[in-house]
């Protein structure tokens, strides 16, 4: 008994025994603390697997079935849409400055036959030509959806414009009217071909009557190799008939009137008898 008690304290040699406890004590709290980890993760283990079998579960539903094969189609078709909207604003950049070429050009056509126009028919010497001048309304780049313009009748005295709108008289103001009518029909009907002025005459003197008279003769003829060119004029003034019939393109016209029994009646007419 002796030797083996001797046995154990060679064994045990220098060890503190007091610090032996203090570390078996550190151990056990130390063990007692991992096996609760473990213990804990096994619970959230449990409670991940429950819900994983949840979730492959839910994924077996018809909204999240093949949800990888449609997210991949998905991103295919949001991809393709993107560069379609890229290519259509390509598209409207192009077309739309494409119009805006357009306009300018059918402008300066416009205003080059008011001008001729105006000289060829004003009898006055206070205006030389006016012209439409279009101001985009508010700063709109060539991006935006929508263009607006204001159009204004401007006149022209040397290089000096002024806006025709208040100072110019009755008169003036229709002759600007037809003469404006005349150069829109000849840039965008020459494929209709028919044009109606009622009235031409009122509130011009009688120079400028004639004026306008030998510009409509003009037109005529410069037209008359058009099939289907038909110019309607409704007017109560003989005066103009008879200044109209002086050229060999009008022969004839036809005189609306009414019988003794107050219906309307058409009749064909010589301009020469209006002599």
């Amino acid at each position: 008994m002796n030797a083996e008690c001797q046995k154990l304290k060679d064994r045990i040699g220098g060890y503190d025994i007091r610090s032996l406890h203090s570390d078996l004590e550190r151990l056990n709290t130390e063990g007692m603390r991992i096996k609760k980890e473990k213990d804990e993760a096994i619970l959230r283990e449990t409670e991940f697997k429950v819900k994983i079998k949840e979730c492959r579960k839910q994924l077996q539903d018809e909204m999240f079935k093949d949800a990888e094969r449609k997210h991949k189609n998905k991103c295919i078709e949001l991809r393709t849409t993107q560069l379609a909207c890229e290519d259509l604003n390509k598209y409207y950049v192009a077309l739309n400055k494409a119009i805006m070429n357009y306009h300018q050009l059918k402008m300066k056509e416009i205003n080059k036959i008011i001008k001729d126009l105006w000289i060829r028919t004003y009898a006055g010497n206070d205006i030389d030509y006016i012209e439409i001048q279009s101001d985009e309304d508010g700063d709109r780049g060539i991006e935006k959806t929508r263009r607006t313009f204001n159009y204004r009748v401007v006149m022209f005295k040397g290089d000096t414009p002024t806006d025709m709108r208040g100072r110019c008289s009755a008169g003036q103001k229709v002759l600007a009217s037809l003469i404006i009518r005349l150069a829109l029909a000849e840039t965008f009907c020459l494929n209709c071909g028919i044009l109606a002025l009622d009235e031409p005459t009122t509130n011009l003197d009688r120079e400028n009557i004639s004026k306008l008279a030998h510009a409509l003769i003009d037109i005529v003829q410069s037209r008359s190799e058009q099939r289907n060119f038909q110019l309607i004029i409704i007017t109560h003034d003989e005066d103009f008939i008879e200044l109209l019939g002086r050229s060999e393109t009008v022969e004839h016209f036809y005189k609306v009137s009414k019988d003794n029994n107050a219906h309307s009646k058409i009749t064909k007419l010589c301009i020469s008898k209006l002599n």
